[in-house]
Parts: structure tokens; sequence; C-alpha cells
């Protein structure tokens, strides 16, 4: 296991007060006013979804908009809200597998040392991992320094162009697919993207755009490009050799969180202004 790995196992009852307690959710049901809650899921789908016993989650800490560490260094995020809430419906106990990066998760779940895991959906990542619809939707963007004479995103595929992205991250498979001419530049994770964009002088900055825009604000002398490169599926995800019963469980999950607000509402939660709740599935 990597050393950037850590394990957290939070035991959860079946009750939905010592789940809420766990992270903090006054409404995993939903309010008075809003919509249903997730109905249980059908008879045998904790040995489908979680054949251990325990219900093990990988939360992939590169995207900030899905998970992060807090400064008491506790794991929160849509995708540990989303963890919880399905170990809550298996009646099983969670435990969350902390990574650093998009490589790491999608190796823990295609090895089976996890049950689900929260992935951009790719092609390149379908050998070995069956996906649900995507439950929210994030944009990709580019950042630049302010003297760059880049000002369309159409204007970076371009020869000499260098663009520093996050190593196995969605926007570096899709732009390893996509760019022609302009040259890739890689940082183990999506995190030190911007960091090593100005400290190895590359043109572009590839990422979410939420990550981007706090990195704008934070550091002076960029901006972002006007718009999107790409929109980047968020789905949750299993070891394929779970089978296609099994999969079809998680999916009809994901579907019935979109549907019932729990999505909406835990991106809500996390003040999170940078990704939109996936459309039903058809």
């Amino acid at each position: 296991m990597p050393s950037s790995m850590t394990r957290r196992s939070a035991v959860l009852s079946c009750t939905l007060a010592p789940v809420a307690a766990v992270i903090g959710l006054a409404a995993f049901t939903a309010c008075s006013t809003g919509p249903g809650p997730v109905p249980l899921l059908p008879a045998g789908a904790a040995q489908a979804l979680a054949p251990h016993g325990r219900l093990r989650a990988c939360i992939n800490l590169g995207n900030p908009i899905l998970a992060n560490r807090d400064a008491a260094g506790v794991v929160g995020g849509v995708s540990v809200d989303l963890a919880t809430l399905l170990a809550q419906r298996l009646g099983v106990p969670l435990e969350l597998i902390v990574v650093e990066a998009a490589l790491q998760s999608v190796d823990t779940v295609k090895t089976d040392r996890a049950d689900i895991g929260f992935f951009a959906i790719d092609p390149r990542r379908s050998d070995g991992i069956g996906f649900s619809a995507p439950y929210v939707l994030i944009e990709g963007a580019y950042l630049v320094r302010n003297e760059s004479p880049l000002t369309d995103n159409a204007q970076v595929d371009r020869s000499g162009t260098r663009v520093m992205v996050g190593r196995g991250s969605a926007y570096d498979l899709y732009l390893s697919r996509e760019l022609k001419a302009a040259q890739l530049m890689r940082t183990p994770t999506s995190q030190a993207v911007v960091e090593r964009f100005l400290a190895e002088g590359a043109d572009v900055a590839a990422g979410v755009r939420q990550q981007l825009e706090s990195d704008a604000a934070r550091l002076p002398g960029l901006r972002l490009l006007p718009g999107r490169f790409m929109v980047i599926e968020q789905a949750m995800g299993l070891p394929l050799t779970r089978g296609a019963a099994a999969t079809a469980l998680l999916a009809g999950f994901v579907e019935q969180a979109k549907a019932g607000g729990f999505v909406a509402q835990s991106l809500a939660r996390h003040r999170i202004h940078g990704a939109v709740v996936a459309p039903a599935s058809r």
C-alpha cells in the first residue's frame, strides 16, 4: 500500500442518527418540505457490494470538489457523504481508504482492495471498473499567467505550448487523446499542478475549474481562460469482477441519490459551486 494511503474505519449502525453524527449531516433524510429519502437497497445488496462485511470506500483527495481533509485531519465531502449513505443503506460498517491521487484510487478498486470508489468516467478506466451513471458534472478549465498571449481554449493546442496536468486525472486522460500539438507535462497529484506550472515554466495549467479558481485567488498574476475544455462526469465505480448485478445495484443507488435530492443537498452543504447534479440516466 502506498505511503500516502491512509485508512479510517467508521462503524455505522443502521439507524439514521449515528450515521448523521459520523459525518455531521443534519439531513440524511430530506427535510419535510424537500424530496424524500433514498429507499433501502434490495435484499442481497450487502453481499454484492460489501462482501467482506464492511463497505470499503476509496476516497480520492485529488479532487477538492468531491473530498478534502479539514484542519483537524478529518476527511469529508460529497464522496464521503455518498459512501456513508450507501453503508447505511446496506446496514454495514464503513471503512474509508484515503488516497491522494486518481491513479491510486483506480488501482485500489481495480485490485479489489476497495469495494467502491469515486471516479471521472473515462474509456481507459473501464477495464477493471464498472461505473454507475454520473452523479455530478464538473468543468475542466485552463489557467495561464496574466501576461500569456493565450485568450481562448482553442489556442492551447499549438506546437511549443506546454500544459501541466495531474498524472492519471480525468483531464490528463482526455487531453492525452485530444491535444495533437501541445506538450503535456505531468505532476504526481492534481493539487500540485499550479505550483509545478509556475516552478517549471509551463504555459498552461489544466484542472478542475474550482481548484484553478482557488489557486488564482491565492496566487497573484494568474487568470483562467474563458469557458471549459471538457465536462468531467463523476461516477461511482466498483471492481468489474463483482459482475453486472452488483454494478446495477450501485447504479440504482446513484440514481436514487440524485432523484431524492441527496446529491444536491450534499453539494450545497459543502458549498460546492463548481459542479452540478448530473441528469437522470436514461
